[in-house]
């Protein structure tokens, strides 16, 4: 697949933000259409969170209860921030792949701001995972799924899960950077994933969990984008949870997406 970067001896002469923005737009174009070209990634990958909701809301649900509400409507929060969680590691996945491919090498031979690379990979991901939380909500409609606090309250806590996947796949893209091919990119990614997803308040009550597990559940930052989801989706005290999960969101970005572009620039 061609990759079209202006060459014009103005175009190359331009320095900071605005040559960045564009050469981040092109990648982004890229990674997108290379996406849209694997339909059968694509398809299954909107297939694994389906399958989750179907699984927890009629095999699991009928042994969990959840005090003052549907368990379904305790469930698609936690949904949603596991659908991104998980969807962050296609990012190391893609980088992995572009790496062992050499594509790395030929964006390093074309006048571009090498950072762009891993930001037009980020926000190709962003653009995706815009998709599949709207598949999943229409699929947590039709299971059952009520928004109890308003559609801009939902909204809002979904705008709040994507800012924390944009973070979450910088910490990604470090991954890929890291890994020498997709596979060990993919065993790398779902051991930091795992107990961040399911030891937390995504599907099950907090405190049904042991003890010395409460302490670690309650404070991670799974456990508090999706408290903060849940509140924005069924009501009642928010602004705490909101306060804490864009603190976590931001903090991750400012950490890792520096970290990213300064392992990029000194690999390549």
């Amino acid at each position: 697949m061609s990759l079209t970067v202006t060459t014009h001896p103005e175009a190359v002469a331009q320095r900071g933000l605005p040559r960045f923005f564009s050469d981040m737009l092109v990648v982004t174009e890229r990674n997108l259409i290379a996406l849209v070209r694997l339909p059968q990634s694509l398809f299954f990958s909107s297939i694994q969170p389906i399958m989750f909701v179907l699984l927890f809301r009629y095999v699991f649900g009928g042994a969990i209860t959840v005090p003052g509400r549907a368990y379904v409507d305790y469930l698609m929060p936690g949904i949603f921030v596991q659908t991104v969680a998980f969807g962050s590691i296609g990012t190391a996945i893609g980088l992995a792949e572009d790496l062992q491919k050499g594509l790395i090498e030929r964006f390093r031979s074309l006048p571009m701001a090498r950072s762009a690379v891993l930001a037009g990979r980020t926000s190709a991901d962003l653009v995706r995972n815009i998709g599949v939380l709207i598949l999943i909500t229409v699929v947590g409609l039709l299971v059952g799924f009520r928004i109890q606090a308003g559609i801009w309250a939902f909204l809002g806590g979904l705008l709040l899960i994507l800012i924390f996947a944009y973070a979450l796949s910088w910490g990604f893209s470090i991954i890929g950077l890291l890994a020498p091919n997709t596979e060990t990119a993919q065993v790398m990614s779902f051991p930091l994933l795992f107990p961040l997803t399911f030891a937390s308040s995504a599907f099950v009550p907090v405190q049904s969990m042991p003890g010395w597990l409460q302490g670690f559940a309650n404070n991670q930052p799974f456990s508090i984008l999706v408290d903060a989801m849940r509140a924005l989706s069924n009501g009642g005290p928010t602004s705490a949870y909101v306060i804490r999960a864009l603190v976590w969101s931001i903090g991750i970005l400012v950490v890792l997406a520096p970290y990213a572009a300064s392992r990029f620039r000194r690999s390549f």
